[in-house]
């Protein structure tokens, strides 16, 4: 499949600069950007029976941990914001078990496709993963899998929504609730959403929309899956810099392998 049978080219002209322009202002003005019908419906399709497929390669993991993504800090009591636990768990097949011939693999790869991140997110280039499992990852989230609160430790991550479900797999997000950079956390911030003190934002995608997100210094989670039809959703991994890998810690906790 070229990349022209995968995108919506004519509605996203991904090599006109001004509409990089358009995409990078409403991504640094709103911290996301949501392109819905990104993808053409055969590769939709394509990739949901790919999905479907391999549903029994997926590692399903199930995970306690805190907001932060960090282990447990002991200068805080347990049921501090720094310390307090919530659940995730999803299943995942990784980059190697990918297809060649995936539509995913054309649009990761493509030259083209890179440029158009590159320059929403103002980055001069982009780079894959150098290990062979953290590039292209398809997530399942079956009934009553979630995503609990937390923030990435990545700048941005670039999502493609494949499979809705009946009901649930909401993405919820809070902007600008901490500041990284500055060491400045939040904690009390932090406690009022997990309280469920403080209202959130809902970011609404349909199968083939393309979504990127600034999720360092965003709180946010994806609720509980409801009923029969799994969640699938893409994440597409990049680096700013060349022969980056995940660590071996992290592809054992997120893929149980290396």
């Amino acid at each position: 499949m070229d990349l022209e049978q995968v995108i919506q080219l004519q509605k996203y002209p991904i090599n006109d600069v001004s509409f990089h322009q358009k995409c990078k202002q409403t991504l640094d003005e709103h911290g996301a950007l949501v392109l819905p019908d990104f993808l053409s419906a055969a590769a939709i399709k394509q990739v949901i029976e790919e999905g479907e497929a391999k549903k029994e390669q997926a590692y399903y993991s199930k995970d306690s941990h805190n907001v932060f993504l960090k282990p447990s800090d002991p200068e805080f009591p347990a049921d501090h914001p720094r310390n307090r636990q919530v659940q995730s768990s999803k299943g995942c097949i990784t980059d190697d078990q990918i297809a060649a011939d995936s539509p995913l693999r054309t649009l990761y790869d493509s030259e083209n496709f890179r440029k158009f991140l590159a320059a929403v997110l103002g980055e001069e280039q982009l780079y894959n993963y150098a290990d062979p499992l953290s590039s292209i990852n398809l997530h399942y989230a079956s009934e009553g899998q979630e995503l609990g609160w937390h923030f990435d430790e990545s700048s941005f991550a670039t999502t493609l929504l494949f499979q809705s479900p009946e009901a649930g797999g909401v993405f919820e997000y809070i902007e600008n609730m901490r500041d990284a950079d500055a060491g400045e956390m939040n904690y009390e911030g932090v406690a009022e959403v997990l309280d469920g003190k403080r209202e959130s934002k809902i970011l609404h995608a349909g199968p083939g929309t393309l979504v990127m997100f600034r999720g360092r210094n965003a709180m946010h989670r994806v609720t509980p899956t409801e009923g029969a039809i799994t969640r699938m959703l893409v994440v597409l991994a990049y680096n700013s810099k060349p022969n980056i890998e995940l660590s071996e810690s992290a592809r054992m906790t997120f893929y149980g392998r290396l």
